[in-house]
């Protein structure tokens, strides 16, 4: 069966109790690849009755789940790991042809999957909680980690399988269900992600259901789920979080990001330059922690322009199942409102010194140019909001410390990059730059044993880590007396020594 005959396949199905069945709702949508603007699948909008009946499966599976033992729960993961890998070419075609990356970032995408799946099938059964020190003595006080229940992941299209697999894997270690919302754009890979996991999990542990925002706020507003992981939009997130504090819901929130890429003098070059393009265009700068605010020092900052123009101009731009370095945005709307970014930035003030349009020869497909902006200012709209897109803005500043207060000034705190190698300003910036992550000469790594994660408006909560598993974990004290002696004293009557002894006359 080829990947097409896959998309018609798994069009119009949502995975639910172990079954793969074509929904019942008569709202649909249609699946277009990027790069050619084809038709290649329909998706449903989940029914009220479907989520419903998702949820009680899922909570029925997670009891048989948690009754497993932690080893057991461990090798199934390893399990689904191996399988993910074997299928790794199938998995990096559907992503490809339904969100647009290149091929290689694609597989890239499923490495980091199976790896995350494999740290969290081993520090899931690590610790269950810990001993502490007893307050009276002879009596056992101790702490329990357990699960929170049904955990719903609700995904963005940009890294569907990876995200899913830092969320999903933690949670069901931790011995959660798990009911996964994925985006519209990236319906078909979670569907066939999800026929691995389904596989090796009781029936409703791992269930897809389908659709845009009103599948979401169901499976937000739902009584009976636990605990909602979502990365998206600013507003969105800030929705669901309302929601789930109104209704005491414990949540995940990874929103958006708007980095700083700060370039000193002592950096060098030929390497800066690289890693700027890298940071900036990398899956068509679709990324939360893309570069998408340069502050570059003025005594390199024309050396830095130039030698990024060069990465810039040599970017291989084209279908992602082609020799490329950077495929199409994901939508015809994405690409709209990327270009709505770009005119307002040069509105502003901003002078376009490499690209700024649409590549030559490309009739189909919502693809762009990596771009240079120079002469930006930090009051810009473009330094002041996400792009997403493949933008490099850049602003001269004088000095370090100019530098930090730039990058600081900013309603978003995910991630920020440094090219340096003065120490002094290294350990400056890890300490003093805003953000959940600082990458110091090594732009947008991941380390599954790291937390990912922002502060700010760019969401509440980790992932990865140890504190990535925590996430999905509630704690429970206990304190044993294990001769079931009177606590005297604590318990009635209470003793007339201390009682109070009166008012001095």
């Amino acid at each position: 069966m080829n990947m097409l005959e896959e998309f018609e396949r798994r069009s119009h199905t949502i995975l639910i109790d172990g079954e793969f069945r074509k929904s019942e709702s008569t709202d649909s949508r249609e699946v277009i690849d990027p790069a050619t603007e084809n038709v290649i699948a329909g998706i449903a909008e989940a029914t009220r009755l479907e989520v419903d009946t998702a949820v009680a499966s899922a909570h029925a599976a997670q009891r048989i789940w948690w009754h497993k033992s932690a080893l057991e729960r461990s090798e199934i993961m390893h399990e689904i790991a191996n399988d993910l890998l074997a299928i790794k070419p199938r998995l990096a075609e559907a992503l490809t042809r339904e969100m647009g990356k290149p091929y290689k970032e694609s597989a890239d995408e499923v490495d980091w999957s199976v790896s995350a799946i494999r740290y969290y099938a081993e520090i899931g059964r690590s610790d269950m909680g810990r001993v502490v020190g007893p307050a009276v003595e002879g009596h056992l006080n101790y702490t329990l980690k357990l699960p929170l229940g049904v955990v719903v992941s609700i995904q963005t299209f940009n890294y569907p399988i990876t995200l899913l697999s830092w969320e999903g894997a933690a949670a069901l270690t931790s011995g959660n269900a798990v009911i996964a919302k994925p985006s519209e754009y990236t319906t078909i890979t979670t569907l066939l992600y999800a026929e691995v996991f389904n596989k090796h999990l009781p029936p409703g542990l791992f269930q897809v259901l389908t659709g845009a925002g009103d599948a979401g706020r169901q499976l937000v507003e739902h009584p009976q789920t636990n605990m909602i992981a979502f990365t998206g939009s600013v507003p969105t997130g800030r929705a669901i979080a309302r929601t789930c504090g109104d209704m005491m819901k414990p949540t995940l929130i990874e929103t958006s990001g708007n980095d700083p890429f700060i370039v000193m003098p002592s950096a060098p070059m030929d390497v800066v330059a690289r890693a700027a393009a890298f940071a900036a265009y990398m899956n068509c700068g679709q990324i939360c922690v893309s570069a998408e605010r340069f502050f570059v020092h003025e005594d390199i900052h024309d050396v830095f322009v130039e030698k990024l123009r060069e990465h810039a101009q040599a970017i291989r731009i084209g279908n992602g199942l082609d020799k490329v370095d950077m495929g199409p945005m994901v939508s015809q709307k994405e690409r709209d409102r990327y270009e709505a970014v770009l005119a307002r930035a040069l509105e502003q003030g901003a002078t376009v010194a490499h690209g700024g349009g649409r590549p030559a020869g490309q009739d189909k497909g919502w693809f762009v140019d990596p771009t240079i902006l120079t002469d930006c200012t930090a009051d810009m709209d473009i330094f002041n909001n996400e792009s997403f897109g493949p933008s490099a803005p850049i602003c001269k500043v004088s000095s370090f410390d100019e530098a930090l207060e730039l990058a600081n000034d900013s309603q978003f705190g995910l991630g920020a990059c440094l090219y340096t190698t003065d120490m002094q300003e290294t350990m400056r910036a890890t300490s003093q730059l805003d953000g959940g992550m600082v990458w110091v000469n090594a732009p947008l790594l991941d380390n599954d044993a790291g937390p990912f994660g922002g502060t700010k408006m760019s969401g509440m909560g980790r992932q990865l880590g140890t504190e990535g598993l925590e996430t999905f974990r509630k704690t429970k004290f206990v304190w044993i007396d294990p001769g079931c002696g009177t606590q005297d004293f604590w318990w009635f009557p209470y003793a007339d020594a201390e009682s109070y002894p009166g008012k001095d006359d």
